[in-house]
């Protein structure tokens, strides 16, 4: 499983990249505007992708066709490892039909269906990010849709990644790394909870003990 980080906090980016763990990010200008009141969107993803050498989501403001076309364009000549990220609307999925022609990779994001993701996939989407926190705060099972989707995807060969997002806990991860989703798009707070366990403090702590004793 690919880990992204989702964040638009270079400092956060720049500790989990240099733990060997970071395979990408996904953000968007919510979380960029966030950041120290930083709105220049496209600046920001020019840093991230400095430091990151794979996929960096940016996601468009537009909810109109042509002109998420155009901020596409834009956003994909910041670096080559921009991937765009469009909203699961009409609108979204023929632009990402037009832009995976033109081999710019799209991560289709807000799915909550295993129907959204088949339209995304087979609008030629890089990457389908279903989100499975949103879901469980409605009563109902996000981690049930990872196995539709795994499912799906695998009856019918899509090159389509699962990118699960919305996670809330490490819970979340290892679900849907055991039904074998590619990627797991984490907060910092909760990729930092992957590190820890009570026995292992208290392993170390008896270590360190024993040693000072000696």
């Amino acid at each position: 499983m690919k880990f992204f980080l989702d964040s638009a906090n270079i400092n956060e980016i720049e500790e989990i990249a240099s733990l060997g763990l970071l395979d990408g990010v996904t953000t968007n200008p919510s979380l960029v505007a966030k950041e120290n009141g930083q709105k220049d969107f496209n600046k920001i993803i020019k840093k991230i992708c400095k430091i990151v050498k794979g996929p960096v989501s940016a996601e468009v403001i537009s909810t109109k066709y042509e002109n998420m076309i155009k901020e596409a364009e834009i956003l994909s000549k910041i670096d080559k490892n921009v991937v765009i990220k469009l909203p699961m609307t009409k609108d979204g999925i023929k632009a990402t039909s037009y832009l995976s022609k033109k081999k710019i990779p799209v991560n289709v994001t807000l799915i909550f269906s295993a129907s959204q993701a088949l339209l995304a996939a087979k609008a030629g989407a890089a990457y389908v990010s279903p989100f499975v926190g949103r879901l469980d705060d409605i009563s109902s099972n996000g981690i049930n849709l990872i196995s539709d989707l795994s499912e799906i995807f695998l009856n019918y060969g899509f090159h389509t990644e699962i990118l699960v997002a919305s996670i809330r806990n490490p819970i979340h991860i290892i679900e849907s790394a055991k039904l074998g989703a590619d990627v797991a798009t984490l907060p910092y707070s909760v990729l930092i909870q992957l590190f820890n366990h009570p026995l292992t403090d208290i392993g170390i702590e008896k270590f360190l003990k024993d040693w000072s004793n000696k």
